[in-house]
């Protein structure tokens, strides 16, 4: 008898009937920590973050000619913009500039179909993109230990050790599922992490009498709901929000980088060349359709997924009806009320938890990004750079020219260390 692990399919290969369900949940088990982790960071439903998941990875299929096995999944890249932007315009802000980031996307995918993509190379080369993707996790590191040590994040009160505890076991949880999960468990270590988290935030409220978890909302959800879909124009008045699309859109390049890379190891993987067929302008407009997607139903910007490519690596399954039947799965998701709830009732230490993580593994890809390239920090401009970069981003400068109309830490680190890498001389005097 054939086993799921005996199962290869190459990327056009179609799976037997009997396995097409099983092996699509397998995908979308891997993607869905990550997808919904991010609306629940922000303060967006996470349901409306799976919908926009699964149609966007099926508009990414159709604009590549269902030849790319790429999985869309919420992108960690624009947590931080996308929180300032909530503070200062809520959703309609954060959806604008969501729709920004595919239009930016869309408008290289135009360039590169006619001028090629080394223009990208000189623009965003390493010693920018590695300093700018650390500044991205760095930027969080507050709102993690803040959701892993208060009860009231606000205003930073209500110390609790109960929280701490929840955290590290969360945590360690993540590290322990990464370093000795076993094929599959190998590549949902945020998910199962967050799962640990939850049972022990249950056992230790019950134990300490605290009401750290409330399933209240869970008993009363329907089976059966609408995603919360927001829609410009249907759902709430369309203003136009120049903060957003300032924010917003350096961080779409940033991200491009990561689209490139994923890319790379998707044509090692599968045998393909994806940079010739169907081009890199065909898998950079997917992604943009997607983001636009996302942005117009009122959902986080999304961007191909990393764990996708590892679940492939390990279960040999390319197959594009695999990835397709996995985004079928999150619409269908979406639609289930009591999911919902259950995201919705994680508690803060949990995702605190699960955050220190993430956001250390994101600053630490930076850190990747710059030992790969062997950048050289003798080189006083490139020392410079970084340096400009790190302080502006981790500092947390924002940039208010009015109340509605900020620029975020991240966009401002990028838009320094895309000009500075173009002005400073290439050799030193």
């Amino acid at each position: 008898m054939t086993t799921d692990k005996d199962i290869i399919l190459r990327v056009d290969e179609k799976p037997v009937l009997s396995q097409w369900f099983g092996l699509s949940f397998q995908h979308l088990f891997a993607m869905f920590g990550s997808t919904v982790l991010v609306p629940i960071l922000v303060g967006i439903n996470p349901a409306i973050a799976l919908l926009s998941s699964g149609l966007g990875t099926l508009a990414h299929m159709s604009v590549t000619r269902f030849k790319v096995p790429a999985y869309m999944g919420s992108s960690f890249a624009y947590i931080g913009a996308m929180s300032l932007l909530m503070k200062h315009g809520g959703l309609p802000a954060i959806a604008q500039g969501a729709m920004t980031g595919g239009l930016v996307y869309l408008l290289v995918a135009l360039i590169v179909r006619f001028a090629g993509k080394g223009w990208i190379d000189k623009v965003l080369p390493p010693i920018v993109v590695g300093p700018i993707v650390m500044v991205i996790g760095l930027s969080l590191a507050p709102t993690a230990i803040n959701d892993a040590m208060y009860k009231d994040t606000a205003h930073l009160s209500g110390y609790s050790l109960a929280y701490i505890l929840i955290a590290l076991i969360t945590v360690m949880a993540i590290v322990i599922y990464s370093i000795y999960g076993k094929r599959i468990l190998s590549v949902v270590p945020i998910l199962l992490g967050i799962i640990t988290g939850y049972v022990a935030a249950l056992i230790i409220g019950a134990v300490t009498h605290q009401d750290i978890v409330s399933l209240t909302g869970v008993a009363h959800a329907n089976w059966l709901q609408l995603p919360p879909v927001e829609v410009p124009f249907a759902s709430y008045h369309w203003a136009f929000y120049p903060s957003a699309i300032i924010t917003m859109a350096p961080i779409a390049f940033v991200t491009m980088t990561e689209h490139f890379g994923h890319i790379m190891v998707l044509n090692s993987l599968t045998g393909k060349d994806y940079f010739h067929e169907p081009g890199l302008d065909k898998t950079l407009a997917g992604d943009g359709v997607a983001q636009v997607i996302a942005g117009f139903i009122g959902a986080p910007p999304v961007t191909s997924y990393g764990e996708n490519i590892g679940v492939m690596a390990i279960t040999k399954i390319h197959s594009i009806y695999v990835i397709a039947g996995a985004a079928a799965l999150a619409v269908v998701v979406s639609f289930i009320g009591k999911i919902t709830a259950l995201l919705q009732s994680i508690p803060a230490p949990v995702i605190g938890g699960a955050s220190i993580a993430l956001f250390g593994v994101i600053a630490a890809s930076g850190l990747k990004i710059i030992v790969e390239n062997k950048i050289n920090f003798d080189i006083k401009r490139n020392l410079l750079i970084s340096s400009v970069v790190l302080v502006i981003g981790i500092g947390g400068m924002v940039l208010e020219i009015t109340q509605n109309f900020q620029v975020s830490s991240v966009a401002i680190a990028t838009i320094f260390g895309i000009v500075m890498n173009l002005v400073l001389p290439k050799e030193e005097a």
